[in-house]
């Protein structure tokens, strides 16, 4: 049966549908969905840690993200299948959060959203199945080979995480790309000799 890609169109959609709301409403809708470390641990909350997942601050967030989902989730669930697709998707969600919620378990102000964990896992799967592929970013449209842009955002989000002052979750970024890679090893066979056969 040809892949429909039904994962990405239910991710993709519902993630918009629910961000707008929460974007938008001026209950406590979005309050209710944010990852807040504090309550996770204290208050057992853990159903946070996905709701989170379709939550964003604001439309640049949103479409930010939206955009790389769209460019490279739609491919990789042709390339492995929507069960495995969805697999890691959301093990990649979770994962990525686990750091930022040992780190800020008992700070009570700290809060996130967004799908930026899950979305770098599904990148960084995309780059280790198709390492020929050349990837551009907004700021800078010239094509880099795919695994010397995984190495660079690593390093970035890296270094980010250490040093950066801002409001984004750079750690999620982070181990949401490791989680990409290693559940692509277990959900793939031969992903390691795809892209070493690719590379060299």
């Amino acid at each position: 049966m040809e892949n429909l890609n039904l994962a990405s169109y239910l991710i993709f959609f519902v993630t918009i549908i629910v961000s707008l709301i929460g974007i938008y409403s001026r209950s406590s809708f979005a309050e209710r969905g944010i990852l807040h470390p504090y309550s996770v641990v204290h208050y057992k909350k853990y159903y946070m840690i996905i709701t989170s997942g379709f939550l964003h601050a604001d439309m640049m967030h949103l479409m930010f993200n939206m955009l790389t989902f769209y460019f490279f989730a739609f491919q990789l669930e042709t390339m492995i299948g929507s069960i495995n697709f969805f697999l890691l998707y959301f093990a990649s969600l979770i994962i990525s959060n686990i750091s930022t919620i040992i780190k800020n378990k008992d700070n009570y102000a700290y809060r996130s959203v967004g799908a930026s964990g899950a979305i770098s896992g599904v990148l960084f799967s995309y780059i280790l199945l198709n390492p020929s592929a050349r990837i551009a970013i907004i700021f800078f449209p010239i094509g880099i080979p795919a695994p010397i842009f995984g190495v660079l955002y690593l390093a970035y989000c890296w270094w980010a995480a250490k040093k950066s002052e801002d409001f984004i979750n750079h750690e999620a970024h982070f181990w949401g790309a490791l989680a990409g890679i290693f559940l692509t090893i277990i959900l793939v066979p031969d992903a390691i000799e795809i892209f070493l056969r690719s590379v060299f």
